[in-house]
Formats: structure tokens, sequence, C-alpha cells
């Protein structure tokens, strides 16, 4: 069994029983076989070329927006107690490192 994430809820076997009994008495539900994908066509044949091409407009790419300014990845040794402090802060915890350091170069030019 795959592993899952905290908190999913897993349905009992009544509930299970329920669902397809549920599924059974619905005239439009019926499960998606070969035979129903041999005849399935992309969406870009499917719609009209306006329809699809504003479907497509609106799917959101996946992932972190992309800002303005980029960040760097970059290897960097620290004190374990200050890498913990900072951790323990909590999620965001590299936003919070970035914003020290950009502080502490804020309050004391460097190489000026």
């Amino acid at each position: 069994m795959p592993k899952l994430k905290p908190g999913t809820i897993i349905p009992s076997h009544e509930e299970t029983t329920a669902i397809n009994a549920g599924i059974a008495a619905d005239a439009n539900a019926r499960e998606l076989d070969r035979e129903w994908h041999k005849d399935a066509k992309p969406a870009s044949e499917a719609f009209e070329p306006e329809t699809y091409a504003a479907l497509v407009d609106m799917k959101r790419p996946r992932g972190r927006p992309k800002t303005g300014e980029t960040k760097v990845f970059t290897a960097i040794r620290l004190d374990a107690d200050l890498l913990e402090a900072f951790k323990a802060t909590g999620k965001g915890w590299q936003t919070r490192v970035n914003a020290a350091l950009r502080q502490f170069i804020t309050e004391h030019p460097l190489g000026r």
C-alpha cells in the first residue's frame, strides 16, 4: 500500500460499499473501460480551436509563481546552532535567512 499523507481519510468497508452502491444506482455513472478510451479524442480535437485556446490560457502553471527577482542556488556552510535556530522558525526559514543577510548588507555596506 502506498504511503499516505498525514490526515488522509480512508473510507471504511461499509462506506466503500455505500459509495459503490450509489455509483451502481446512477444510470449516468459508468466505468470508463477500454472501449470508451478507444474512441476518446484529445481536447485539441474535441473542441473548437478558439475554445481549446481559451482552455489552455486558463491553465495555471505548476509550482510557485515566477517573480521578478530570481534566486540563485548555492551551498554554504553555517554553524549548526545558527541553522537550527532558523529552521526552528518553521516554513520559510530560508527566506528569513535571505532577509537577515540583506539586512546585514544594508547596515554594513561591504567593500565600500
